[in-house]
């Protein structure tokens, strides 16, 4: 009886499977990526291949998804694979890396590259210690090979000391330690993202440019710099030492390479060896396993916890959904799945991030840290939402070599972090630029870092504020604007879409008070008014969806799920006819995309200027409501010029490596559903703040 019992259950569980549609694995990929999202599911699909994906705020957000089940894959670099690895959702995710990317050319290696040191066979050195006092060639300043496990191992090996000094940033005690070891080398790229420092830098540690093609220079482009660049350095340019990886010496000195054959060149590998850690020599041939320093770990896909059947279904749907990629040569196949014509998605058995990272001995390379152990660059904030903003910054700035490491702390508005700067509870933090002159007057506040806005900015970053009308429109002054539809970029607290109107129509005698302007005009779009207020009733939320309430929950919120939010989605109010007016800032106008905005052309609109009458875009200069200064980051002008230039350092990697890497983190841009959360969200980058800036007491006025 029980066997025929069994035998039903296992038909019936069989004829379940057989009706069942299979399962669809989950990846989750940066929004910037959603087109190219919706493509890959509509391709997926027609393949019958169980893989569709979903848009997260960036890679970040996407890892933690996938720690919460929400998603079951997202692509990662390793440095990715860390920050789930020190996730708090790590212990219940139980990450595991389940299939990795490789080269063609190198398809069974079990590492993406391996440091080595190369060195003159005759050279004598018997141990790491008589490094001192050799010329050593580098692939760049922060690359992995040449500079980040060179300075890691030797720091560990007691070879570079004093790398630790309180007195300078992390990147000086590392310069410092390099060109106190080494007599001469060739070290190039920035050596800090603030022009004023990289200079000063490269003038006193000069010794580590004296080898490379431009020593005055010291960047990128120079004949001894990157991989073959260090070897060139070596063999032809008085070099004792370079720092490179495995692929590149074989391929420098003519020998096979994974699936490669041998490729004869001018070099001889007779003349060379490779410098191991323990200080023995390995010859560079075919049949010598070369000594490395580490290795950076293959990019890879990581996955949730879940049992054989679901990581191998996985890998099969991921391989085949790589294969149709490359077939179709599809866009999503290299922003979704981080492949292009030289690599590949290989099944891998199973393993934790933690244990890829350590295998590869590349742990300590992103944990490194040159400067004071204890000092972190501590940034107050005033609001949740710019908490875990900061904390998620401060984790991802961290694993990719933005130091010194940022920690947050929360105060209850901007006065109190103010004097915690003054007096030494913080570091920094990010204030208006009307607010700099008080910082700087009451609490000896020192401004070091600006957000800058691209296009359509003034050289102190300020943005004009405009009013924008079709051209051909009959208004020709404000009054004319009286009961009629107006569009802005944003509500209270958005300077080109509220203040600046607002003020201006006080300053004319149209209203008495600023709060006035919401009845001024008959309706408006103001993204972040009250649902529903008149300044709601033109928004119409998420046009891109068919789900009338998704429409309405997006209606009038300050973020991009509202079709008319921003200066960009002002103008879209305006050429859609829903206003007569749009109030916005000059950027929105100057970096209009034809092709991707849909927001009409620059020639399609005109000024409408608060003297009256009508100008051309080009005349913004006499024709605008005012200019809003940018926010400002400030320190302490108690601290010193070293100091100061650290926190510079820190916060302008952060913002140089996240303003080109915005799927990495979304560091500018919206931030779940609160507008302007630490930075405004059409910052580009940040820059350096230098003796030039000289409006503190104007923007004081505003």
């Amino acid at each position: 009886m029980l066997h025929r019992f069994t035998v039903l259950a296992i038909f019936a569980v069989a004829a379940v499977s057989a009706t069942s549609p299979p399962r669809i694995w989950v990846m989750c990929i940066p929004e910037i990526y959603s087109k190219e999202c919706v493509k890959m599911n509509e391709e997926a699909e027609s393949k019958g291949i169980a893989i569709s994906c979903i848009s997260g705020r960036d890679r970040y957000d996407c890892i933690e998804r996938v720690g919460r089940e929400e998603a079951d894959i997202v692509a990662v670099d390793p440095e990715d694979m860390y920050l789930a690895a020190k996730n708090k959702l790590a212990e219940t995710a139980k990450y595991s890396v389940v299939e990795q990317i490789r080269t063609k050319e190198e398809p069974d290696a079990l590492y993406r590259y391996e440091a080595v040191a190369v060195i003159h066979k005759d050279l004598n050195i018997n141990n790491v210690q008589d490094l001192k006092g050799l010329k050593s060639c580098h692939t760049g300043v922060g690359r992995n090979v040449g500079y980040k496990i060179p300075i890691t191992k030797l720091t560990a090996m007691g070879v570079l000391t004093d790398i630790n000094n309180p007195e300078y940033s992390a990147r000086e005690n590392e310069l410092r330690a390099l060109s106190t070891l080494f007599d001469k080398g060739c070290l190039v790229g920035k050596w800090s993202p603030d022009p004023a420092i990289n200079q000063r830098l490269k003038e006193t540690y000069s010794n580590m440019c004296a080898l490379c093609e431009k020593p005055d220079v010291c960047d990128y482009p120079d004949i001894y710099s990157g991989y073959e660049g260090a070897l060139r350095c070596l063999a032809h340019n008085g070099g004792d030492v370079a720092w490179t990886k495995v692929i590149y010496v074989k391929r420098f000195f003519g020998l096979p390479v994974g699936v490669t054959p041998a490729m004869p060149t001018s070099e001889n590998p007779a003349d060379f060896r490779y410098f191991c850690p323990d200080g023995s020599k390995v010859p560079i041939d075919s049949n010598t396993k070369p000594c490395t320093w580490a290795a950076r770990p293959w990019q890879g896909y990581m996955i949730n916890r879940g049992d054989t059947f679901k990581r191998d279904a996985i890998q099969r749907d991921l391989t085949q959904l790589s294969q149709l990629g490359e077939n179709e040569k599809a866009n999503w196949w290299s922003d979704l799945l981080l492949l292009n014509e030289k690599t590949l998605a290989v099944p891998a058995p199973p393993v934790s991030p933690e244990e890829h990272l350590i295998s590869a001995k590349y742990m300590d390379v992103i944990e490194r840290n040159s400067g004071a152990p204890e000092r972190d660059a501590r940034w107050c904030v005033w609001d949740e939402y710019s908490l875990k903003k900061c904390r998620s910054l401060a984790r991802a700035a961290f694993s990719r070599d933005a130091r010194p490491r940022f920690d947050c702390i929360l105060e209850k508005d901007e006065t109190a972090c103010l004097k915690a700067v003054r007096d030494n509870g913080a570091d920094i933090t990010i204030i208006d630029g009307k607010s700099v002159k008080r910082a700087i007057n009451d609490y000896n506040a020192k401004p070091i870092v600006a957000e800058t806005y691209g296009e359509g900015s003034t050289k102190l970053s300020e943005r004009p504020a405009l009013a924008v009308i079709k051209s051909g429109s009959s208004i020709n002054g404000l009054s004319d604007l009286r009961d009629k539809p107006s569009c802005h970029s944003g509500y209270v607290g958005d300077y080109a879409g509220y203040y600046a109107p607002a003020h201006t129509l006080k300053l004319n005698g149209l209203i008495k008070e600023l709060n006035e302007m919401d009845t001024f005009f008959s309706k408006s779009c103001a993204p972040g008014a009250p649902l529903n207020s008149l300044s709601c009733q033109l928004c119409v939320g998420n046009i891109k969806t068919d789900d009338d309430q998704a429409k309405e929950a997006t209606k009038c919120k300050p973020t991009n799920a509202e079709y008319y939010n921003g200066g960009k989605g002002a103008l879209r109010c305006l050429r859609d006819g829903k206003g007569d007016v749009a109030f916005l800032p000059l950027t929105a106008l100057q970096q209009l995309d034809n092709e991707k905005d849909d927001a009409g052309k620059r020639e399609d609109y005109v000024l409408l200027c608060p003297n009256g009458g009508q100008a051309p875009i080009n005349e913004w200069e006499r024709c605008n409501l005012g200019l809003e200064p940018p926010r400002i980051i400030v320190s302490s002008a108690g601290k010193s010029p070293n100091a100061l230039e650290e926190l510079k350092h820190g916060i302008l990697a952060a913002s140089s490596l996240y303003s080109k890497n915005p799927g990495l983190l979304r560091l500018f841009g919206a931030w779940g559903d609160k507008p302007n959360v630490l930075f405004k969200d059409d910052t580009k980058e940040l820059v350096s703040i230098d003796n030039t800036w000289d409006k503190w007491d104007a923007w004081a006025n505003i």
